[in-house]
């Protein structure tokens, strides 16, 4: 026996080996903090020069746990590439979404007088050209999450990574969407109402540099430790919002003057999403509240989409903008941005139900339900 074994056995008499919990330690901190190559030197720092059988057993087992360990966390042997959202629309203009065709409603129906007073006083149509591009929007709604479509799961673990900071991929059920704010362990059960353009709004969010700060700014917010809310369900909620007030052609306008639509969509979710943030951060809501909050949000995204917008664009160029009496106030002429609001609480408060199925609106009314 040579002194390296001599002293590995001492090693074992001390109880220097590591204890069973520090074994559930991942293998790549293992290595990282030198305790593999303390266990394979030895305590003076010396190995052997020639292996013996059960070092060479020893190394083996280590790797096998190193290989099942990739395939549960997803290191970068099978971890899946991150995927942009011109990437993923891409997949969605090219799959085939006949089924979910016929399931859409590109607006809302309306009867009697309502259909006399928006023909006549409503907002403008939606140009021929562009109802293509609402269309597939709304198949998109009608999309529900699926295992089998690899950018079904590279926008999921997508969405994970940018707001945790993991390197990693996730499994796919597990209590760590819940920490995102879905409502249980399988996110596919909470897109009922927006289908994967739920999800795509939220990849949109954390994937665009500029948007991606006030993303997590968000989801920080949602952790607070009295006014948390579940993030992913009320960002669900907020595309809700955008599609409905899409089919009700209160977009139409600027969807018209800007030729696009999924770009008027997005801006106008972002910029609902600091609406969001700005109320339940300066009025220190708690999820009580979120049944009226996303009511306020609805009436405001439909009766002033324009002014959002606006208020979007000067919060992105980093100008000052302070929310007062329920809207926007002109920005402020001090650096940075100022966050504050007097926004009245004297509204009859409804209480949180999470997401719902969108549903047929008559005579140009949306119910939050």
């Amino acid at each position: 026996m040579n002194r390296c074994t001599a002293d590995t056995n001492q090693s074992e008499e001390q109880g220097i080996f590591l204890p069973p919990a520090v074994k559930s330690v991942p293998i790549s901190v293992l290595k990282q903090s030198g305790l593999l190559q303390a266990l394979a030197e030895g305590p003076n720092g010396c190995t052997e020069a020639d292996p013996s059988a059960e070092v060479l057993q020893a190394q083996e087992e280590w790797e096998a746990v190193e290989s099942l360990q990739s395939g549960l966390v997803g290191t970068s042997a099978g971890q899946v590439p991150l995927i942009a959202f011109n990437e993923a629309l891409q997949y969605f203009q090219t799959a085939d979404l006949s089924e979910c065709r016929k399931k859409i409603q590109p607006t809302v129906q309306r009867r009697g007088l309502s259909a006399v007073a928006h023909f006549f006083f409503g907002p403008p149509q939606l140009h021929q050209q562009l109802q293509g591009e609402r269309d597939l929007v709304l198949a998109i709604a009608q999309c529900g999450l699926d295992n089998n479509e690899k950018v079904h799961m590279r926008i999921l673990q997508t969405i994970y990574r940018k707001l945790t900071g993991s390197r990693f991929d996730c499994p796919r059920y597990g209590a760590h969407w819940e920490e995102l704010g879905f409502q249980g362990m399988d996110p596919g059960t909470d897109l009922r109402g927006t289908g994967l353009f739920g999800l795509m709004q939220i990849l949109y969010f954390v994937m665009d540099s500029r948007t991606l700060p006030l993303a997590r700014d968000v989801f920080k917010l949602s952790h607070h430790e009295s006014q948390n809310f579940p993030f992913c369900v009320m960002s669900i909620n907020i595309t809700r919002i955008v599609i409905q007030a899409l089919r009700e052609e209160h977009l139409s306008r600027e969807c018209n003057r800007r030729q696009q639509v999924i770009a008027v969509l997005n801006d106008l979710y972002v910029a609902t999403s600091l609406r969001l943030y700005v109320i339940w951060k300066t009025q220190q809501k708690t999820i009580s509240d979120s049944g009226f909050v996303l009511k306020e949000l609805e009436a405001f995204a439909k009766k002033k989409p324009k002014q959002l917008l606006r208020y979007l664009e000067i919060y992105m160029s980093g100008r000052a903008v302070s929310v007062i009496d329920g809207g926007f106030q002109h920005p402020s002429s001090s650096s940075g941005v100022y966050l504050s609001s007097a926004v009245s609480n004297s509204s009859k408060e409804i209480n949180f139900t999470g997401v719902c199925d969108p549903q047929v609106e008559m005579e140009g009314e949306a119910r939050l339900i």
